[in-house]
């Protein structure tokens, strides 16, 4: 009778030699049980470590605009359609956002992501605006400046931040095609992959994933990782529904932690040479079983706070990574290119001691 791991181990030599999985074998990994669920992080750690060694990808966000957004995502409660209790706030000036990035650079994130609230970029006085803040932080020697500003529909934007010195440019699905008139009613779909088609034809890096736990179901969660594939993505983040007072999704129930680990698993045997980052919520999900998000197939995580809500101790993160024997990626390290075949190089880090910082600059 075949087992579970005699079914996944030649997945996991297909994978390691450039080869694919399948829709249904994706579906197959999110039902995995008991013993079969180690077989599964056992061979998302092996993929993760030979495409992306045992390098620690660290990044970190501001959230430069807060709150008053017009639209409707359901999980979000930075919208003005909801009544939850957040500060309000008009982009951020310079001086903040080079406050953010020393502090970034500080705790070891190779990035700080400007992110504000807000439906997206058009031209005039708001792009201006944004552009000066990305050539702020793209001057902090040693973090990449990143942005999450929302939908782009003119092709001319895209150039317009990389010639600034944007890096990377988040705008993430959230979810599937199928699920995401449950998440959000004031834009499609389409809208969010124009976007990226645009961000990926001015040459820039694409950091794009999607929260899990917000009722979609286990298909949901392959068609986004394979949607994500299709679109050749660079980065993707994977955030955990914490469900914040006032919005929609407010009782939703929490992920069960290995349902999120599992998620994790798939992603990574449906697109191993990519970066995959467990962002928003990882604290409230994972709980004591964060560190297995490494051995899942992560090989990044948000250093520092979200938007809304409070992350964990730098310092703690720092400990977490070198007490699994893994490395850190210090500040200015390269980041793997898309779709690198082959193990990584690997900067000399054992034995780096990592500042700790302060509870003002976290």
């Amino acid at each position: 009778m075949s087992t579970f791991s005699t079914w996944l181990t030649p997945i996991v030599d297909r994978v390691l030699a450039g080869g694919d999985v399948t829709p249904d074998e994706a579906l197959r990994m999110l039902q995995a049980e008991g013993p079969d669920t180690w077989d599964l992080f056992a061979g998302a750690n092996r993929i993760r470590h030979t495409f992306q060694g045992a390098d620690v990808h660290l990044c970190s966000i501001v959230n430069a605009k807060s709150g008053r957004c017009s639209e409707d995502c359901g999980f979000c409660s930075q919208s003005v359609r909801f009544p939850s209790d957040i500060p309000e706030y008009e982009l951020v000036d310079d001086a903040e956002v080079t406050k953010h990035a020393e502090a970034a650079r500080a705790r070891g994130s190779q990035a700080l992501g400007i992110v504000a609230a807000w439906r997206g970029l058009k031209k005039g006085a708001q792009l201006d605006s944004v552009l000066e803040r990305i050539r702020t932080v793209a001057k902090v020697e040693g973090v990449h400046a990143d942005a999450s500003l929302g939908l782009i529909d003119d092709a001319d934007i895209p150039a317009m931040l990389k010639d600034a010195g944007l890096h990377t440019y988040n705008h993430n699905l959230e979810t599937s095609r199928r699920h995401f008139p449950e998440v959000c009613d004031t834009h499609g779909y389409d809208a969010r992959i124009t976007t990226l088609k645009l961000l990926k034809e001015a040459g820039l890096n694409t950091c794009s994933g999607g929260i899990f736990g917000m009722g979609e179901e286990p298909r949901d969660r392959v068609e986004l990782a394979f949607e994500l594939k299709a679109l050749d993505v660079d980065v993707m983040p994977m955030n955990f529904l914490n469900p914040m007072e006032g919005t929609p999704m407010a009782d939703r129930p929490l992920m069960r932690p290995m349902d999120a680990l599992r998620t994790i698993a798939m992603f990574r045997f449906v697109n191993p040479t990519k970066e995959i980052m467990v962002a928003g919520g990882r604290e409230v999900t994972l709980r004591e079983l964060q560190p297995l998000m490494f051995a899942a197939g992560a090989s990044a995580t948000m250093a520092g706070h979200y938007l809304t809500s409070e992350g964990r101790s730098t310092e703690d993160d720092w400990t977490m990574i070198q007490d699994m024997e893994m490395d850190y990626l210090p500040p200015g390290a390269p980041r793997p290119p898309s779709g690198h075949h082959g193990p990584k190089a690997s900067p000399v880090t054992k034995g780096v001691r990592f500042p700790v910082l302060d509870a003002a600059e976290l």
